[in-house]
Order: structure tokens, then C-alpha cells, then sequence
């Protein structure tokens, strides 16, 4: 969050039937298998009884941001007349193979949760596989962090604000707009393999990889970041409903891509797994143990939207496991231990999920492979999508690192790591966390790294080839004090970006780091840290101090001038990093 914050029916008979057996057009009738909490929708359903679903929904998540309410509305092939906002961990999912298969005429939308337009506070919620034909024209997406459109046609334009309130920070990928994209008040946002007419707007920091016609201009007037082609990337795994049949979709690895892997109406090159290979998982009765039970037979795991308790950790060690997610499904770690971690084995997929630290303090959340081990996985990475993390808000919580990568190759494809600034139990001493991501493997790829709040590196990199396209870090609000809060006897506090001092090769593209510094007569030395070598470069930087207090000294190292704070805020850049190559 970019600004302090100021946030903080049942159905009839029928409804509930027709949730248990959906009409499927030309077909006999398919049963959710999926429980109460993921509704399916069928065009042979009438719109009124639709309509209210989805309303019901909403009305329990409009304004739950720390509430226990998880939803998934899934659309059956066909069209549709519905009017759908989108709420707190709500996601609004296509079940065709393509977005075109599904196409809603009417409204999809995500509001600003707080007065005055203010979408800083829109967290967790997503719109995947289908198409929108907005009634206006445009579909409104007014958010920030913790997001995602995937997969999305939007037969129109797309705005990312609402009436010009503050917006900080989404996603936007494999996806088509047929007209044009207004980023509005948007502070920072990254798209990636995009097709649009055209994209306007722009604020402090976007980024574009992969997209078809990205903007013009020079950064940093205007703050575009342009690369021109997604080096390695595997589209986030999708649910579909074809031929009476539920399965999982695992897209490919693809290289030096640009645009929507599914535009002209091709289907993307992805391995069908069907539902009978996944244990399907319910918050109300399955543990760590009915789940690593699953896991041991071989099964892929689904979760069902809910809250999962668990006082030990999943152990994924099986060779292409998929870990999949339905509406915002949350792990909490409830045993001081990890809520997951994945063995140093090829082609994981992890997807669609929200790791949630408990009261007792756990050494991660999530742990991807081994420590020291160094197993290639170039030709079938390990991969993360929409995969979320939390230290507070809901409740107390406590963790040292949040998400540690060991594995070599991996890919993270949209991740907010977030140490919670408000709500329950937050304060210096209780949702304790030292950094949001270690990465400790090599040739690690991050697509979209949202790190916020911790109260040492927010990102602490050690391994070699890494690459980040686009950062977004906002460091702790409130160290009580400059003598407790050093990272060295000369260093005033913690660079927000640490690359160790062993690196001899990192690469990243398009970093943004702010303060909002409640406690006076604290500063940052510098917001990104890196080793002065030849092979570590970065592109596109900026600095900026918001509130009345504290400052930020350099950009990257001792470069870069100093953030200043209001009354005389600014907005420091370096373009390049070594400013010589």
C-alpha cells in the first residue's frame, strides 16, 4: 500500500439444488465436485437465479478484507448477461480452453474498497479464462496488490482506477484488450505477454514484457519500462469443463514470447490432468496429514477455497506435482513450521494460493527446493503463480522468512509478500518478520515481485542469473527507532534490495521502493544494495518518501539522489546501474 491507510442470506432451496447439479448446455448434468463455496454458473441457468449468486457473494466480501470468506465462481462454456463485482479473495474463473469459449455481456468489475474512490485497499481477487463485453464499453479493474487478470478478453477498453481515487499496484498477462488500457492513478503496474490497442497513463513505475504495441516514450518521463520479449515463462495452470470432464491445464515452457499465447482463437500447447488424479481438498476436515497423505499415493493436491490449518508442513516430492488453488485458497502455519515445502524435483506448479504466518513463528512459509543442492531444472522449472503471503492483518502472526527458493530455474509469476501495516495484530513486536523472499538458487526468473513491510531485507538475493522484472517494495512503517533498526554500524537501516556481496551476475528491470515513516528522525541509506561488479546491472530505478518523516539517502548504493519527504516530496531516478556497461 502506497498511502496510510484509512481502512480500517442465505439462498433459496432451488439456488442451493442447483448448485449441487449444473445444467450443462448439450450435455447431461455434471456435479460440482468442488463444495458449497465454489459456485458453478450455466448459461442454461437463468440469469435472475445467477445474478443473485453472485450478488450474495459479494455482498458477504465487499468489504471482508480480513474475513474468513473464500470464493470461487466458475463459468461453464457460453454467454452470459451478468452483472459480477469482484470481492476480497473472489475469483471469477472461464472454464473454457480458451477466453473466447466464455463471454459475459454486462459488467465485471473490481471497486475501491475505501472511501473516496481509494482502491489502495483492493487486495485479493482475480478475473481468468473469459471474455467481458463491458455495457459501458469499459470494464473497470480498480486495485492493488495481491491481483490478477489472466487469461482475460476484454471486447472493449479497461480502466485500473476508479474516477482518478489512488490505485497502487496489479497484474495483467496473457491476455487481449481491444481497445485501450488507462492506467489512471495507478503508481506502479506490470503487464506481461499482452495484446492491446494501445495502453495511457503512468505514474511512478510500469513495466511491460512481452506486450504487443507497449507505449511510447523514454523512461523516466514517462516511467516506461519495455522489454521487448518474456525469456522464459509457463502460463499459470487453468481449470476446464469440456466433454463431461474436469481437468487441469498445464500450460508449456515457452521462450522469447510475446502476446496472448491463446489470441487468434488458438489454444495454448498445455498437458490435460484430469480431476481424478487430484485429491480434492476441504478446509473443514482435511490437516497436514490427510493432505501428505494424498501426496504420498501420488496425488496432485486441489484446494478448495477455505482457511487450512496446518501444524505441519505439505511435503511436495514428487516430479511434476501440481499444487492448485481455487478462490484464494489460504494455508496457515499454525505449528511454527513451514505451511509447504517442495523438494529440489522438476516441474512443480503451485498456483492460486495465500500463505498465512501463525502466532508461532515459523523459519518460512513456503521453502522451494533443498538448501546447497543444485539440480538443473531449465527444461521443467519449478513455477509459482498468484502465490500470496501474509504476516498479520488477520491475526497475529510470525515468520522469519516468508518464501525461500533454493531450487535452480524456478519462476515466480506474480507474488505479494506482504507484512501486514494494518488490521489485527500489527506492531513492531508482534507480526514479526524478517525478510519477504531469500533466494539462495541460481538462475532464477521473477516475474512481478511485490515485497512490502518487513523489518530487515525485504529481498535478499544469493544465488547467480537471477532476473526481476518489476519491483515493488514500501519498507516498514514504523521501526521504533534509527539505533535498533541497522543493517551495519554504518548503515542506517535495511536496503529494501539486497543483492549479496558473492553475486557476480543479476539482472533487473523497473524497481520502485518507497518509505512512509511513522516515527521521526528515521532514514534509509539506500533502498537497492548490490555487489560493484561488471555482471550485476539494473535498469530503470526510483525512490520516493511519502508522509512527513524520515528520508531515503541513494537509490542503488551511493547513487542517486536523496527522497525527501512532504511537504517537499520527490522522486529520485537512476537509469542504469553500473551507469557504464
Amino acid at each position: 500500500m502506497r498511502r496510510l491507510h484509512w481502512c480500517c442470506l442465505m439462498v433459496s432451496a432451488l439456488l442451493w439444488l442447483e448448485l449441487g447439479n449444473v445444467c450443462i448446455a448439450g450435455a447431461e448434468q455434471a456435479t460440482n465436485p468442488f463444495g458449497p463455496n465454489v459456485i458453478v454458473l450455466s448459461p442454461e441457468r437463468s440469469s435472475t437465479a445467477m445474478q443473485a449468486e453472485v450478488d450474495r457473494i459479494y455482498a458477504q466480501q465487499e468489504h471482508s478484507e480480513f474475513g474468513p470468506g473464500r470464493y470461487a465462481i466458475l463459468l461453464m462454456p457460453g454467454s452470459y448477461h451478468l452483472n459480477i463485482p469482484v470481492g476480497f479473495y473472489t475469483q471469477v474463473l472461464g472454464l473454457g480452453l480458451t477466453p473466447e469459449a466464455v463471454r459475459v455481456s454486462g459488467d465485471v468489475h473490481a471497486d475501491a474498497s475505501l472511501p473516496h474512490n481509494n482502491a489502495t485497499c483492493t487486495f485479493w481477487r482475480s478475473a481468468e479464462g473469459f471474455t467481458v463485453v463491458p455495457s459501458t464499453g469499459t470494464m473497470q479493474w480498480a486495485v492493488s496488490q495481491g491481483v490478477a487478470l489472466r487469461r482475460m478478453h476484454i471486447a472493449g477498453n479497461l480502466v485500473l482506477d476508479q474516477n482518478h481515487g489512488w490505485a497502487s499496484g496489479g497484474w495483467l498477462s496473457d491476455s487481449v484488450i481491444d481497445g485501450t488500457v488507462d492506467s489512471g492513478t495507478q503508481q506502479q503496474w506490470i503487464s506481461r505477454n499482452v495484446d492491446w490497442k494501445n495502453w495511457t497513463g503512468s505514474n511512478w513505475n510500469m513495466v511491460f514484457v512481452g506486450v504487443n504495441h507497449p507505449p511510447a516514450g523514454a523512461w523516466p518521463k514517462p516511467p516506461y519500462t519495455v522489454v521487448g520479449t518474456t525469456p522464459v515463462i509457463r502460463e499459470k495452470p487453468f481449470l476446464v469443463y469440456a466433454a463431461g470432464s474436469w481437468e487441469v491445464m498445464v500450460p508449456g515452457l515457452e521462450h522469447n514470447s510475446s502476446g496472448a499465447t491463446w489470441r487468434n482463437g488458438s489454444a495454448p500447447a498445455a498437458k490435460g490432468v484430469p480431476l481424478s488424479r487430484f485429491y480434492v481438498a476441504h478446509a473443514d476436515t482435511d490437516t497436514a496429514a490427510t493432505l501428505n497423505a494424498a501426496l504420498e499415493q501420488g496425488k496432485n493436491l486441489l484446494f478448495t477455497p477455505g482457511v487450512y490449518d496446518l501444524a505441519s508442513p505439505l511435503e511436495v516430492k514428487r516430479k511434476d506435482t501440481i499444487v492448485f488453488g481455487l478462490g484464494f485458497a489460504t494455508l496457515h502455519a499454525t505449528g511454527g513450521k513451514p505451511a509447504m515445502r517442495i523438494a529440489d524435483v522438476a516441474g512443480v506448479t503451485v498456483s492460486g494460493l495465500l500463505f498465512e504466518a501463525g502466532l508461532e513463528r515459523s523459519p518460512s512459509l513456503l521453502e522451494v527446493g533443498v538448501a546447497g543442492q543444485h539440480e538443473r531444472h531449465a527444461e521443467d522449472p519449478i513455477s509459482l503463480h498468484d502465490v500470496f503471503f501474509r504476516v498479520g492483518g488477520a491475526a497475529p502472526g510470525s515468520v522469519h522468512a516468508n518464501l525461500i527458493v533454493n531450487a535452480d530455474d524456478t519462476l515466480i509469476d506474480n507474488t505479494w509478500i506482504w507484512r501486514a501495516d494494518h488490521g489485527i495484530g500489527v506492531g513492531w513486536n508482534q507480526n514479526r518478520s524478517d525478510n519477504g523472499l531469500i533466494v539462495n538458487g541460481n538462475n532464477v526468473t521473477v516475474y512481478g515481485l511485490f515485497v512490502e513491510h518487513h523489518q530487515q531485507f525485504q529481498t535478499l538475493w544469493n544465488g547467480n542469473y537471477g532476473r526481476v522484472y518489476f519491483y515493488q517494495s514500501e519498507i516498514p512503517y514504523r521501526p521504533p527507532a534509527q539505533d535498533v533498526w541497522k543493517s551495519t554500524p554504518e548503515t542506517d537501516g535495511w536496503a529494501s534490495y539486497k543483492v549479496a556481496p558473492k553475486v557476480r551476475h543479476h539482472e533487473a528491470w523497473g524497481l520502485g521502493v518507497y518509505s512512509v515513516f511513522m516515527t521521526p528522525q528515521v532514514v534509509l541509506t539506500r533502498a537497492i544494495e548490490v555487489p560493484d561488479v561488471p555482471g550485476v546491472r539494473f535498469h530503470h530505478m526510483l525512490t520516493t518518501a511519502l508522509v512527513q518523516n524520515g528520508a531515503i539517502e541513494h537509490v542503488i548504493n551511493n547513487t542517486g539522489a536523496t527522497a525527501h519527504p512532504e511537504p517537499n516530496r520527490n522522486t529520485p531516478t537512476v537509469a542504469e546501474y553500473p551507469t557504464t556497461h
